[in-house]
């Protein structure tokens, strides 16, 4: 009788720890699940958080502290560039309100060519009239707003 009620005792200690064992693989298994998932939560935050500090713009490039994007080319052409396009649109901005017509850039001349002061020597055309475009709004808003 007693080695039966050993045997016994034996055999629920035996269960008892392989439940134990079980319960704590699946602890563990529950922790490194919440682990992943809080792993991708702050990837995906610090993305978000990339995005808009630098501006990502879908094609690998930021915005400059300047605040227009950072496509590329030589300082020289993306400054003229800038500098030109800003100078057009706060002109043609001005005038527009001047007149009484409506907010609208892109009917402009100067916006749909975007090459003013564009030289070869800078290099890429198309590069000069992105930039260009992307200041020239942002001067004709500024123009039109009474800046």
């Amino acid at each position: 009788m007693l080695s039966m009620v050993l045997g016994i005792g034996f055999v629920s200690s035996t269960t008892t720890q392989a439940q134990w064992r079980d319960q704590d693989r699946y602890e563990r298994e529950r922790q490194r699940e919440r682990e992943r998932r809080q792993r991708e939560r702050d990837q995906r935050r610090n993305q978000r958080r990339q995005n808009r500090d630098y501006g990502n713009n879908g094609y690998g490039y930021g915005t400059a502290s300047d605040g227009y994007s950072n496509l590329g080319g030589s300082y020289q052409l993306r400054q003229t560039a800038l500098n030109e396009g800003f100078n057009e649109g706060l002109k043609e901005g001005r005038r527009d309100r001047s007149r009484g017509e409506r907010q609208e850039w892109r009917d402009e001349d100067a916006y749909r060519d975007a090459t003013i002061d564009y030289s070869s020597k800078l290099g890429d055309r198309e590069l000069y009239r992105r930039y260009f475009r992307e200041a020239f709004e942002n001067g004709y808003k500024d123009g039109y707003a009474g800046y």
